[in-house]
């Protein structure tokens, strides 16, 4: 079957398979793969195909055809064999089929349709909304054909939206459908079922005059725009809510679900009512905080916990409303006449004694709970009536709800005129991180990582409702790092409610960053501390401030055009250039904004910087960068080359490195500089581990170039010739018998004249790629490693740190001791994550595998988890490494040999799977597998007689006699060698040496069990 293809139509049209995106060529191939997925598998005939694609159908037009859909088969089934048919872009009498199986639309539609529980419901919908990139078939929005299918897909959409908002109510999350409804609404006004479920979201927050307020609207909506009056479930609601009719109510809230991180501040209400009943006064709460904090959320937990006499007045943003009409929201949801003020006296004695006729109307109802929502929008008689109130012996709790970020004057004077009162005063602010994971949990219903929590609790800053956002946006597979719908929505409004400066230096704040400088800003530091006032920025310290949550200020920066951010860019850049002409990291990534010409030399210099501060991962993206701007001046475009190659090789992108290499050689050759060229091949001097070559092609290159340098190289340039000693050392790995062992001596022996210490790091590392030349030699190998990790602990040279532990592992574990091989992995293992290396723990992964084995413990899952790690890690080299695991592994534990992918190993992995010795098995490379497959050969030797062979491999064996076979490698074992040794003497009829090294096997086997403790 070909690969799996899916197809996108929720938007542009795209086709992506597990190699990525498909190219789906010119517009007209575009639009015969659209036609045929309309179809849905459906034969579209070549006659329809032609009339769609062409107003006017030229000549050749059926060959036309025929053309786009055998360049869409080749890009769609790549690896399809010649004269073999589709399996994908079929042809079916009388033209053409589509067998697609994953199609956005059509998983669109399915979870749109779905049943199940309301939490399953909503995260299917959330996941299907996720899917929508712009218009269903956006580019095809003018062609008959498909405008029907985009209308009906987006008939759907609209139904998902209302299916959604349906889900949020059955889970009792009301609050949070009220925004996407609002927004419904707006754009589809004629929509009936959005107005009712809108109306129904109020009523269940305890918002019963918002929720007739909406079913107004609606009316009105309808009247003007169609001559209709609303429809039956509009009046029905309509007629329940003024009833307050118990089958709207909802289920019941669930708290550890909706109040994450606020049982605190529930129960300190919860002590306050109970205090207003004991003492039958008026009890004032207020709750503030920041938008989306979850206040509203919070008044809604104390109304379902209470179980009072709850009635809610809301005080909406909007002009025109009579004055204290939240007050008329309050007395309208009692039951009962309502007192009426009298005006036709003095209006201050009337005011007075309508206040007291309120007070008196509410104590009929104690204990009665009041809510009164965004103080922040309320007016002066709203509030008058509210302070009247407070002293008042009643049993009356009233909440009140506000944004600190939005404080006007008379809401100032409010506070304190009651505080006299000492209100209970609660305070949100944003979760720590653990209620983060929590409330992203109770939204998406699974468990998130550590890593993901962090993320999301960092961008939004604790806030309830930015982080509900974000996790509907994680649960739909979306990027953390976008700024979901809602919040962006909700930052446009609140900017736009700030003068026109105070938006204009948020602007400028947002293109400087999170975190901002007002000293390279343009504009005053009063409009910073404004900003500030508003809940947009945070002081850190004199002119120092920063972004209260990163969705803001991501909003900000999107919000503007490109060209416009350039320019923003250019100007900050200008401006730390003269302030601040050391913060290459700043400079480097504004210019690189800015597109300027001197962004590559700030990005190489920020490169370099990240290098000396060990941030791999950081410094390869820069020289990227770099190279991206860099010009074509040949050695400042060796010098960002060789950069990235260093950056590549350790972070693991290892297959980029060697091109990125190859390409330095050539542009070095062209220059005909040796002294150019030498340092070009000096710069690479990233510590290896492995004996084989990942790319031998290419080794054999840069060892020619480099031999034919360093005979141009002066005998006084020490250092240079070190180094390329070194390289020719390491290239030739286990190829390069008597010339590579002189050239690592004498890079050696040159290092250690010098006071370099990277120098005499590289040549050690050349010297252990060198001492394979026989086997036993594990002892050595611990001595070169216990050097390396001195010195480069002692002169901060981290990479030939971790190579050094990394080579103390391999010979610990060769010499059968795990305790110390332990101790190295997990020291290797600190690095790798304090410095992002990650090679490091893909080899650390396999020496755990193999370190099971010691026990006689199945690895077999280990291994293969290993091997998946290694599959992504351009370590070539290590081809076939997996089958050979597994062969050890089997043969140890006593179980037949079996059929594997055994890569470079095969010659010495086939005898025993055959059970004979088929071809000649050839002498196994001088390299760290040397004695695990001189040992595999030594059983294939016994079992055809071959004497010559068991006497050779004897004595090849011999020096490891004391060794586990394979383990210095750190990957694998196929036990002790004296083991085999046992074996070829008894073969060879000397009895005496073959009890002796059985003994000594078991001496290996029992050290190997008795130092290797528990496994780590």
């Amino acid at each position: 079957m070909p690969a799996m293809i899916t197809f996108r139509v929720l938007g542009p049209l795209v086709a992506t398979s597990p190699r990525g995106p498909v190219d789906l060529k010119g517009p007209r191939h575009r639009a015969v793969l659209a036609r045929l997925l309309i179809a849905r598998g459906r034969v579209v005939p070549v006659s329809r195909l032609v009339a769609d694609l062409w107003e006017d159908p030229p000549d050749g037009a059926v060959g036309a055809v025929q053309t786009f859909v055998a360049a869409l088969r080749k890009a769609l089934e790549p690896d399809r064999p010649p004269r073999t048919p589709a399996r994908l872009l079929v042809t079916a009498a009388p033209g053409y089929a589509l067998r697609a199986e994953a199609v956005d639309a059509w998983q669109f539609e399915a979870a749109v349709t779905a049943t199940g529980p309301p939490r399953d419901v909503l995260a299917g919908i959330d996941e299907a909304l996720g899917l929508w990139r712009g218009p269903a078939y956006a580019e095809f929005a003018a062609e008959p054909w498909a405008r029907g299918e985009a209308t009906r897909l987006d008939e759907l959409r609209l139904l998902a939206l209302e299916r959604r908002a349906t889900a949020l109510l059955d889970s009792d999350r009301a609050a949070e459908a009220v925004p996407d409804l609002e927004a419904l609404v707006a754009d589809h006004p004629w929509r009936e079922g959005a107005w009712r479920l809108l109306a129904l979201a109020r009523y269940r927050v305890g918002r019963q005059g918002d929720a007739l307020e909406t079913l107004r609207r609606a009316r009105e909506v309808l009247a003007s725009d169609l001559g209709l009056d609303p429809g039956p479930d509009l009046r029905r609601l309509e007629e329940d809510i003024l009833a307050q009719a118990p089958s709207l109510a909802g289920p019941r809230p669930a708290f550890a679900d909706q109040l994450i991180g606020r049982a605190d501040e529930l129960a300190r209400i919860t002590a306050a009512a109970a205090d207003v009943r004991a003492r039958q006064r008026v009890g004032l709460v207020l709750i503030s905080g920041e938008a989306g904090a979850g206040k509203t959320a919070l008044a809604s937990a104390c109304v379902s916990r209470l179980g009072w006499t709850t009635a809610w007045g809301g005080n909406p943003d909007e002009e025109g409303l009579l004055a204290a009409w939240p007050w008329t929201q309050i007395l309208d949801a009692l039951p009962g006449p309502s007192p009426e003020p009298d005006t036709s006296g003095d209006p201050t004695v009337a005011r007075f004694h309508w206040h007291r006729a309120v007070a008196a109307h509410l104590a009929g109802y104690a204990p009665l709970l009041l809510v009164l929502d965004d103080l922040h929008w309320a007016g002066e008689e709203t509030l008058a009536l509210l302070a009247s109130l407070v002293a008042e012996p009643h049993a009356v709790l009233v909440i009140g709800t506000y944004r600190t970020t939005d404080v006007p004057g008379r809401l100032a004077d409010f506070l304190g005129r009651v505080a006299r009162s000492e209100p209970v005063r609660v305070y949100l602010g944003g979760l720590p991180l653990g209620d983060t994971a929590g409330l992203v949990r109770a939204m998406t219903g699974q468990d998130v990582d550590a890593a993901t929590a962090e993320v999301i609790h960092r961008r939004s800053g604790g806030n309830p409702f930015f982080v509900r956002e974000l996790s509907r946006l994680f649960a739909a597979g979306g990027d953390l790092a976008a700024v979901p719908a809602g919040v962006r929505d909700v930052v446009r409004y609140r900017v736009a409610t700030l003068p026109e400066t105070v938006q204009t230096v948020l602007r400028h704040a947002a293109v400087a960053g999170l975190d901002v400088d007002a000293d390279v800003l343009p504009g005053d530091l009063d409009a910073l501390e404004f900003a500030a006032a508003r809940g947009f920025l945070v002081e850190l310290g004199p002119g120092r401030f920063r972004f209260a949550h990163a969705l803001v200020r991501d909003t900000l920066y999107e919000d503007l055009s490109r060209s416009r951010r350039a320019r923003l860019h250019a100007h900050i850049a200008e401006t730390l250039e003269r302030s601040r002409p050391h913060d290459v990291e700043a400079l480097a990534h504004h210019f690189l904004q800015a597109e300027a010409p001197v962004a590559a030399r700030y990005a190489r210099a920020a490169a370099e910087q990240a290098e000396r501060r060990f941030a791999p991962h950081h410094a390869a993206r820069l020289w990227r960068a770099a190279l991206d701007h860099v010009g074509d001046e040949p050695r400042e475009r060796l010098a960002v080359i060789m950069g990235l190659v260093r950056a590549l090789a350790l972070t693991g992108e290892l297959a980029e490195a060697r091109r990125h290499r190859a390409e330095a050689l050539r542009l070095a050759e062209t220059v005909a500089d040796p002294a150019l060229t030498a340092e070009v091949i000096a710069a690479f001097d990233v510590p290896a581990v492995w004996t084989e070559n990942d790319d031998p092609a290419l080794a054999e290159r840069i060892v020619e170039v480099t031999e034919r340098t360093l005979a141009a190289v002066p005998p006084d340039a020490a250092a240079v010739r070190s180094r390329l000693l070194s390289t020719i050392a390491m290239e030739l790995r286990n190829t390069g018998g008597t010339r590579a062992r002189e050239a690592a001596r004498e890079a050696e022996s040159i290092a250690r004249g010098l006071d370099d210490p990277a120098v005499l790091a590289f040549a050690l590392n050349a010297r252990f790629m060198q001492s394979f030349d026989r086997a036993g030699r594990a002892r050595e190998r611990v001595a070169i490693g216990a050097e390396l990790v001195d010195l480069a602990a002692r002169h901060k040279l981290v990479t030939f740190e971790v190579l050094g532990h990394l080579i103390l592992v391999q010979a610990n574990a060769a010499l059968a001791d795990f305790v110390v091989a332990d101790r190295h992995a997990a020291a290797a293992d600190r690095l790798g994550e304090d410095y992002e290396i990650p090679l490091v723990s893909v080899l650390t992964d396999w020496y755990r595998a193999m370190r099971s084995t010691v026990a006689g413990q199945s690895a077999e899952a280990a291994y293969r988890a290993a091997a998946a790690r290694l599959a992504g890690s351009g370590m070539s080299g290590m081809s076939g490494i997996l089958g050979l695991a597994l062969l050890c592994d089997r043969v140890q534990r006593g179980l037949p040999p079996r059929q594997e992918d055994f890569g470079g190993n095969e010659p010495w992995c086939r005898p025993l799977v055959l059970l004979s010795g088929g071809d000649a098995v050839p002498p196994a490379p001088r390299d760290l597998l040397f004695e695990v497959r001189t040992c595999l050969h030594a059983i294939a030797a016994i079992a055809l007689d071959d004497r010559p062979a068991m006497t050779r491999l004897y004595a090849e064996l011999e020096p490891a006699a004391d060794e586990l076979a394979g383990a210095g490698s750190g990957l694998l074992t196929l036990g002790p060698v004296a083991h085999y040794l046992g074996d070829l003497a008894t073969a060879l009829g000397r009895p005496a040496e073959s009890a002796s090294h059985y003994r000594k096997a078991e001496e290996v086997a029992t050290r190997a069990v008795r130092r290797s403790g528990p496994a780590p």
